[in-house]
């Protein structure tokens, strides 16, 4: 079925036995997000809350509850929509294989946006609190558009749809020092789209027009956080995804979205900013408050019968971690005619997506001598941080897979096929002071941090432990090592008020000589709760990776720098421990938990799924 607005897609959703509706009163503060949460950590489907407090309009959450849900909304136009990505990404393909493209241009054609003069959404006016006032996390600044479709114009081609972008950007609509009904945040980070339109207004000290559409067909949403290949803009994408032409409301403002349930209009000033925040946010913490750009709203419409999506984020995997799955699927296939050598990268989704990225490449320099070290895949690493949103992964982890063997998707055994071949004294590279993920915490100020790629290749260097070996004898103020997987060991540290984290992590690598048995594992992580970690791979992988910043938490057993390159001869060690300057973690409200667990006593529908 091709969806034009939220209630064709939710009632579609019904009829196929994927949808719930709760009758009951949900207070928008706090509630829904909780429901909206265990349902999806229950495997459960859509939701539809007909009866929030406060409000009258109905809203829907977990309309991608799973990566099998979002291939059924999609199911008629998925299958164009790769062949379209892929032609656009290698035109060479076309001829090579006429009979899978031979649809595809008119695909394309038929899909262009276009202009309208008005559209569903604009039948109807209302005051912003009015909308649903949805707030996440106990600590948010206010109500936040979490599934918002945000679409600027360059200013200097205002009128070209074509130029447009389209992009998911959180959108902070009550609370701290915004004027109620008038202002609204608009949070974007580093390496955004919105961002050169942004800039180029502000050379000016002109106002950006912006438009800010919530609801309308699914493939809208997947289509601002869609990474496109050049030339393919998000509103053509969205109409190959959605299977109609996108229509867009001309007028006095930003192109409007003329089938979303809701619609925003205004401008941001070029020389205003308020606090925006805190938000709880994909990574399990939440973003702090910081001054982000003020959009003055101008109008605010909805269509007849309109519904409000939402979804909540936090410590993954949450609704949004199928956007990420789609787009691996989308985009896995085109990733070796965009970094030429690369053959597969993927994001793990429970390290939350930009701290961890992993990559197989090719090691194809004079390939005849069978070389036991990273060559070429150091020129591929490169070429990966310099590609767009891949540039702000943190820890980048790329080898060769000669055989074919390797399940890229496997986070686990990925990780664990480097660790059984990697050479700490050659194998890591770092980039200090640079730009890292707007959301992530763990480095030394807003934006900045640091990167390592760790790339090896070759035969199999050693066998990894699984056990603690008997009596391990450890510095003082450090316990309880737990093994998480094979070659990876956990250690507890008991925090010094008279010790910075950077001289417990000196104390401990230095106490430790390269006869020790702890060398064993290739791998050491410091941590603050190692049965935590131990619990699960994917603990662990959320604690290392979101609360370590490589060039101030990695160190090593017996470590020195030679011709400027660091390295050591024992285990490396990452202090994965919450700093005093780290944003603090995602924790439910007490009370909100008790109310939810009331619900699901009642024996209503919805209470298998809580």
């Amino acid at each position: 079925m091709r969806h034009r607005c939220t209630r064709e897609a939710v009632e579609d959703l019904r009829q196929a036995g994927r949808l719930i509706e709760i009758k009951e009163q949900v207070d928008p503060h706090l509630e829904a997000a909780e429901i909206q949460r265990r349902v999806y950590a229950s495997g459960g489907p859509a939701v539809l809350f007909s009866n929030l407090k406060g409000c009258h309009f109905q809203a829907a959450s977990n309309l991608f509850a799973s990566l099998d849900q979002a291939r059924y909304l999609f199911r008629s136009t998925l299958e164009s929509v790769r062949r379209l990505i892929e032609l656009k990404t290698d035109p060479s393909a076309a001829p090579k294989n006429p009979l899978r493209y031979a649809t595809t241009p008119w695909t394309a054609w038929r899909m262009l946006p276009r202009f309208c003069g008005r559209g569903p959404v604009t039948k109807n006016e209302i005051k912003l609190s009015s909308l649903p006032s949805i707030q996440c996390w106990p600590e948010d600044g206010g109500a936040f558009v979490t599934l918002p479709q945000v679409l600027s114009m360059h200013p200097d081609k205002p009128r070209q749809l074509m130029q447009s972008n389209l992009g998911m950007y959180r959108i902070q609509i009550n609370g701290n020092e915004y004027e109620t009904d008038q202002e609204i945040g608009l949070h974007y980070q580093i390496h955004r789209g919105i961002g050169v339109h942004h800039q180029v207004a502000m050379s000016r000290g002109e106002k950006l027009q912006v438009a800010i559409s919530v609801g309308g067909a699914p493939a809208m949403s997947l289509a601002a956080v869609m990474p496109l290949p050049e030339g393919l803009s998000e509103l053509t994408f969205a109409g190959a995804l959605a299977g109609r032409k996108i229509s867009m409301v001309r007028g006095d403002h930003a192109p409007i979205y003329a089938d979303a349930d809701f619609a925003i209009t205004g401008t941001i000033d070029p020389t205003a900013a308020k606090p925006e925040g805190p938000f709880g946010d994909h990574l399990g913490y939440y973003s702090l408050q910081h001054p982000f750009p003020v959009m003055r709203v101008e109008k605010v419409w909805h269509r007849k019968g309109a519904i409000w999506p939402f979804t909540v984020v936090g410590r993954p995997p949450q609704e949004d971690t199928t956007f990420g799955q789609l787009i691996h699927e989308i985009t896995d296939p085109i990733i070796p005619s965009v970094i030429p050598g690369v053959k597969a990268v993927h994001a793990v989704d429970v390290a939350g997506v930009h701290p961890l990225l992993l990559a197989v490449g090719s090691e194809r320099y004079m390939s005849y001598l069978k070389a036991n070290e990273p060559q070429e895949l150091l020129t591929q690493a490169n070429a990966i941080l310099g590609n767009g949103q891949l540039s702000l992964a943190k820890y980048l982890w790329i080898t060769d897979d000669p055989d074919g063997e390797l399940r890229i998707s496997d986070y686990r055994s990925f990780i664990l096929h480097i660790l059984e071949r990697v050479d700490w004294r050659r194998d890591l590279h770092f980039q200090t002071r640079t730009t890292i993920d707007t959301l992530d915490y763990s480095g030394m100020g807003f934006n900045r941090g640091s990167k390592v790629v760790i790339a090896a290749t070759g035969r199999k260097q050693r066998d990894l432990p699984s056990t603690v070996p008997n009596e391990l004898s450890l510095p003082d103020g450090f316990r309880y090592p737990k093994v998480v997987s094979p070659g990876i060991l956990a250690v507890e540290c008991v925090s010094k008020a008279s010790k910075s984290s950077v001289e417990e992590l000196e104390q401990f690598t230095s106490s430790l000589s390269l006869d020790h048995p702890i060398n064993q594992f290739p791998l050491i992580t410091l941590v603050d709760d190692s049965d935590f970690c131990a619990r699960s791979f994917a603990n662990w992988t959320w604690v290392t990776f979101t609360r370590s910043n490589p060039s101030a938490d990695i160190s090593g057993i017996k470590a020195s720098t030679v011709e400027k390159h660091w390295g050591c001869l024992g285990s490396l060690v990452i202090d994965a421990r919450i700093k005093p300057h780290h944003a603090p973690p995602l924790i439910e409200d007490r009370e909100t938990l008790a109310k939810v667990d009331a619900l699901a006593a009642k024996g209503s529908p919805i209470s298998r799924y809580l």
